[in-house]
């Protein structure tokens, strides 16, 4: 090694960096820590957001049955694509994947009501046949009605009268300004009107047949 020679002739080693101890230091690209990350960041959404999933669920129509199976695909998809999600987004990013999924559950509850079941229908005791088909028919209607609005315009009606967030969450949730979200709620209701009138004029039509 190399001495340096200072005033007074006392000579200093140089150090070179190979001969550094090794402090132990991880590093945080690795893909061990990159995974570990990963799974941190996916557990804190579960705990942070697990009954907000549920309940967007619910309210986009979801068959109560599967709301359990429901909530574990929106983490599932959520998990596959969370390194594509800024933080800061990842609560309108699960409702987005919600939104999805209840849709394709509405989508399949449906298709199987068109089957006869091979199970006998649970029994509501609580409820009268005249209440069951009210509810029933009513659930229908709901779900074909959000089946068919446009995506956007369900989003914030899903958002502001069933999950009862306010105009400022919905815009902060969604990244749009305020004026976007109430012109979008204005419109989303006056297209579920409509297409309740026109399903209540179609069945209407169908009784007097």
């Amino acid at each position: 090694m190399r001495p340096l020679v200072v005033s007074g002739g006392v000579g200093l080693e140089i150090v070179a960096p190979a001969a550094l101890p090794d402090m132990g230091l991880v590093d945080s690209e690795t893909p061990a820590a990159k995974a570990k990350q990963r799974d941190a960041r996916l557990r804190r959404l579960v705990d942070a957001y697990l009954d907000f999933v549920g309940r967007v669920l619910r309210n986009a129509g979801t068959p109560a049955a599967e709301i359990d199976d429901a909530v574990q695909r929106t983490f599932i998809a959520a998990a596959r694509r969370l390194d594509d999600v800024r933080p800061g987004a990842e609560k309108s990013f699960l409702l987005q994947i919600a939104l999805h999924v209840a849709a394709h559950a509405r989508r399949s509850a449906a298709r199987r009501r068109e089957v006869p079941a091979a199970e006998p229908p649970e029994v509501v005791d609580s409820a009268t046949p005249e209440q069951l088909t009210s509810q029933k028919r009513a659930r229908q209607m709901l779900d074909q009605v959000l089946d068919e609005m446009e995506l956007d315009l369900r989003t914030v009606f899903v958002l502001y009268e069933f999950e009862e967030m306010s105009m400022v969450e919905i815009a902060s949730v969604l990244g749009i300004p305020q004026g976007t979200v109430a012109s979008r709620l204005r419109r989303a209701r006056a297209d579920f009107r409509e297409r309740v009138r026109a399903l209540e004029r179609a069945s209407a039509s169908e009784v007097e047949r």
